[in-house]
């Protein structure tokens, strides 16, 4: 069949272990949101956003469905959600989000990646002048005139309003507003028939690190190590 056909294979292997991974977080997210505020999204707001991101991704509905029901259970075990702060090989500060239902197993995982790596894992606060946490909204732009959006959505919060590429190259929406704003663009997004594909609380790097092609391979070696972690939700970084 030749080496198409196994590049093929590789890249189709390589997808279904994101999405894998990407259902297992977003099972998490829906189970800690589940037992924070109830089973029904109409009155949950982070469930409602959980299962609107598990659409993003194409996460089936049974297994939502799933992920909700066994949260509902009183025998389901509670997640705490922890922040670790370090920095990778060559200056690169790296931010990592998890969620677990056991914090000595957690801090030792992650703890070794970053030593492993030739990385230093720091004190909780370190990083706090290098990443501001942000509430981020993507979807469609379609016909929406987004510089009259742009205008409109002021009053809820809105610091910046651009379009990139997805992973398919298409062009998406990106909001950016404080984390406290949250709810408040979700609110005013819904009202306005905006169909969200996710909506997330992420890390943005204030200040970046220049590093060659080499220094990055080394980096990248933590930051895969990481985000293979079953306790791992999310990784952010600073490097250029």
């Amino acid at each position: 069949m030749g080496r198409a056909f196994e590049f093929r294979k590789e890249r189709k292997f390589k997808r279904w272990a994101k999405m894998a991974v990407q259902f297992t977080r977003l099972g998490k997210e829906i189970a800690m949101a589940v037992k924070a505020g109830g089973p029904h999204p109409e009155t949950n707001s982070r469930l409602r956003t959980a299962i609107q991101n598990s659409k993003a991704v194409n996460m089936p509905k049974d297994r939502v469905e799933a992920a909700i029901k066994r949260a509902s259970s009183k025998e389901e075990k509670d997640y705490e959600e922890i922040v670790y702060e370090g920095y990778a090989p060559h200056g690169v500060a790296v931010l990592v989000e998890t969620a677990t239902d056991n914090t000595n197993r957690t801090v030792a995982n992650v703890r070794s990646y970053f030593n492993k790596t030739g990385g230093t894992l720091g004190k909780t606060g370190s990083l706090d002048f290098i990443f501001s946490r942000k509430s981020v909204f993507r979807f469609d732009p379609k016909e929406l005139d987004l510089e009259e959006l742009e205008f409109e959505l002021i009053d809820a919060g809105l610091e910046d309003l651009f379009v990139e590429a997805d992973e398919e190259g298409n062009d998406i929406a990106v909001i950016h507003t404080s984390f406290e704003d949250f709810g408040k663009m979700q609110k005013t997004l819904e009202e306005k028939g905006i169909e969200v594909k996710s909506a997330k609380l992420e890390r943005i790097a204030l200040s970046t690190t220049e590093i060659s092609e080499e220094q990055a391979a080394d980096v990248l070696k933590l930051i895969d190590k990481l985000e293979e972690d079953d306790d791992v939700q999310a990784v952010y970084h600073n490097m250029a």
